[in-house]
Formats: C-alpha cells, sequence, structure tokens
C-alpha cells in the first residue's frame, strides 16, 4: 500500500457514521487537492470496505460514485448509516 492510500484510508475513517464526504474533500485533507482520481483508485483497493467506511465517499455532484462492492450496496449502506445517526442522536 501506498503512503497516500495510507493517508486516504485514514481520512476516511475519521468520517462519521451517517454522513458522507466528496472525492475532492478527501483530496484535499491528504495534501494532494486535484488527485480525486487517486483517492477513487486509493479507495478501490481498500482491503476492509466494511470496517473502512470508503462507502462513506460521494462524488462532489452528490452522485453515488463507485464502490468495490457494488454502487447499490454502497447507496443501501449509506442510507441504513443515516438511519442508525438519527436513531442514535
Amino acid at each position: 500500500m501506498t503512503e497516500l492510500e495510507r493517508k486516504v484510508l485514514k481520512v476516511v475513517s475519521s468520517i462519521p457514521i451517517g454522513q458522507v464526504r466528496s472525492y475532492k474533500w478527501v483530496a484535499k485533507k491528504v495534501g494532494r487537492p486535484k488527485a480525486f482520481r487517486a483517492v477513487a483508485n486509493a479507495l478501490k483497493k481498500n482491503p476492509y470496505p466494511l470496517f473502512i467506511p470508503c462507502h462513506r465517499v460521494i462524488k462532489s455532484s452528490k452522485a453515488i460514485g463507485g464502490y468495490s462492492l457494488g454502487t447499490r450496496l454502497k447507496e443501501k449502506l449509506i442510507n441504513l448509516e443515516k438511519k442508525i445517526r438519527d436513531m442514535i442522536e
């Protein structure tokens, strides 16, 4: 795993449950503001997609974006986490 990939996974791990951030936001957080494609590629290599919540990263346009386990599951996980967040807040 490259240093950039490790940084991306660390930043993504800090996104709170029930919230989403854009690939561009992650790129800025890792100090590479124009590297949103590199961020997407790093997330595609995420070895633990259910534990390192790469499903919380979406496109700046609010479109769902890709997910290694399928976009349908990504959308379901985002919606489930929003329900959990609302229930515990």
